[in-house]
């Protein structure tokens, strides 16, 4: 697998070249595949409720995937740390392939939720584990030229997903949503098991069962509180509701438990004590920030594109292009400079600088404002986005021992998750707070011949503003334009925050050996070591063992 480098030179690590390229390829889709349909159905819910007779309960199609993505990723990250990653990889696809024809061919409503659910279990192991599949076979000074595109993939997928829902709904039918995963998904696990040639052991140590149980339950409380805080009507709950005070009750004792359990067992899912490393530490913080801001902000521009101008989803999701050039063109140049010069300290620093002036320069738009200035505006959000969103990812792998990569990117991305979460149902609550307000004040000002008996903020779509009386729409346009612009600044104190933490990195120097060569190299070291301690006196025999090889 490697081979001792001559002086002056960079040692030969890993698998071959073409092998990697393919084995991307497989990741590549994956990881497109898990993105994509965070978003896709948003355009669709309407005419899936409306088909399944749910309209009621729309929510919990996206809320039953992202709680599943959510609980499985820590679990993921720590199985394959334990046992290798292909067989667990090779289960998340799987798992994904059969929730996604489970969905597609679903009858009812309740069948639609399950096999969401079983998709999403599949999808939180193809993010954690296509990244850190990448860091078992490339070397982490290598690495930045493969997670770039991976961050791109994202970002794409992010916007992809709306505009091919949209498409999809409009022509073959909202089912083609989870159809079009099954092919590709195939393709990806075939690829994967030809290919994916990974070490694997059996675990030398025990499952952390107590903490991942805890983990789940506020995991779950944590994503079910934010999701029903950010609904209105009768979906939704407020922080009197008993139910609700209830659950904030449990998920910070299950929070807390978790804590506790997490400092006392041997060998815990999720280490408190890697966060002693400050890189480590400073780029989980600054995915917990960048969940919370990017996520938000994503969540209302393609409405607002609706409402503002009229168009369709399949129009929205078009003219956000502009922000997934620019977090193509930043993800891909920063992971080549990385590769090159072993340095990526600042690019969270620039990349969190520029998102937040992105998202302050997003306070001032309206509804009548030239898309060119929009489409500026959310490159420049894109460009700072794409120079954070792998950076933080290739900086906490490269911060632990090779053993712990798997945990390291899960909870990287664990956190970006529950930020996502939190971020957008706080933007949420204060974006229909201020709308209500606003459109509350406007009409009051239109004739009463002119507002619907019918009409009601809660119940606003797209579709139905376009078919009120023209000056009633015109206020709802402009109301909700008054509303989102402001909210904005609810997200630049946090990326602030993103950007001072930045600068607290420490810049680690990027290893030159491959994850899966680094633990053979040091397997080797430390039988050599223990080999030596019982041959001499045996006095302390095999005590270094115990101690990490990094």
């Amino acid at each position: 697998m490697s081979t001792p480098a001559a002086a002056g030179t960079e040692p030969e690590v890993g698998p071959s070249r073409r092998r990697v390229y393919v084995i991307f390829v497989a990741l590549m889709a994956a990881m497109f595949l898990s993105a994509l349909d965070q978003s896709i159905v948003g355009t669709a819910l309407p005419t899936i409720v409306g088909d399944l007779g749910a309209a009621e309960n729309e929510g919990w199609i996206i809320t039953a995937y992202l709680l599943a993505i959510a609980i499985v990723m820590p679990i993921y990250g720590k199985v394959g740390d334990l046992v290798g990653r292909r067989i667990p990889f090779l289960i998340a696809i799987a798992l994904f392939v059969v929730g996604s024809t489970g969905s597609a061919l679903s009858g009812s409503f309740i069948e639609l939720i399950t096999w969401r659910s079983v998709q999403g279990l599949g999808a939180g192991g193809l993010v954690i584990l296509s990244q850190a599949i990448i860091a078992d076979i490339v070397s982490a000074r290598d690495r930045g030229k493969f997670m770039g595109p991976m961050g791109a993939v994202f970002g794409i997928a992010t916007v992809a997903g709306p505009l091919l829902g949209g498409w999809f709904t409009e022509g073959p039918g909202w089912r083609w949503c989870f159809w079009t995963n099954v092919p590709f998904g195939i393709l990806a696990f075939g690829i994967a098991w030809f290919t994916l040639k990974l070490p694997s052991q059996r675990p030398s140590r025990r499952f952390d069962i107590g903490g991942a149980v805890l983990l789940a339950a506020a995991t779950s409380g944590i994503v079910l509180l934010t999701s029903w805080t950010s609904l209105t009507g009768s979906s939704g709950y407020d922080w009197s509701h008993p139910w609700l005070l209830s659950l904030t009750a449990a998920t910070l004792a299950a929070l807390l438990a978790f804590l506790v359990v997490e400092s006392r067992v041997s060998d815990p899912i999720v280490p408190l004590r890697l966060f002693r490393s400050s890189t480590f530490a400073a780029s989980t913080a600054i995915a917990l920030v960048l969940g919370m801001a990017m996520f938000a902000a994503l969540s209302f521009l393609p409405t607002f594109l609706q409402m503002s101008l009229g168009v369709g989803a399949t129009e929205s999701g078009l003219l956000m292009l502009p922000m997934t050039v620019g977090l193509l063109i930043s993800t891909i140049a920063s992971g080549r400079i990385i590769t090159r010069t072993g340095r990526y300290k600042i690019f969270p620093i620039l990349g969190m600088g520029i998102a937040t002036v992105a998202l302050a320069w997003l306070t001032l738009i309206t509804a009548d404002m030239s898309m060119v200035l929009f489409g500026t505006m959310i490159f420049t959000l894109g460009l700072g986005l794409g120079l954070v969103m792998q950076t933080i990812v290739i900086a906490a792998q490269n911060s632990v021992s090779p053993e712990q990569v798997g945990v390291a990117t899960s909870t990287n991305n664990f956190l970006r998750e529950i930020g996502a979460a939190v971020g957008t149902s706080v933007f949420s609550t204060a974006f229909t707070t201020r709308l209500v307000t606003t459109i509350a004040e406007d009409t009051k000002q239109l004739p009463a011949s002119e507002v619907p008996s019918t009409f009601g903020a809660s119940s606003l779509t797209p579709a139905n503003v376009a078919d009120l009386p023209a000056d009633l729409r015109n206020a709802v346009v402009d109301a909700y334009a008054q509303a989102l612009a402001p909210s904005f600044w609810y997200l630049v104190p946090l990326g602030l925050i993103g950007f001072i933490v930045a600068f607290f990195m420490r810049e680690i120097r990027l290893s030159t050996r491959a994850g899966m060569v680094a633990r053979e190299e040091d397997a080797a070291v430390a039988a050599g070591a223990d080999a030596g301690a019982g041959s001499g006196s045996g006095a302390g025999s095999g005590a270094d063992s115990r101690h990490p090889s990094r």
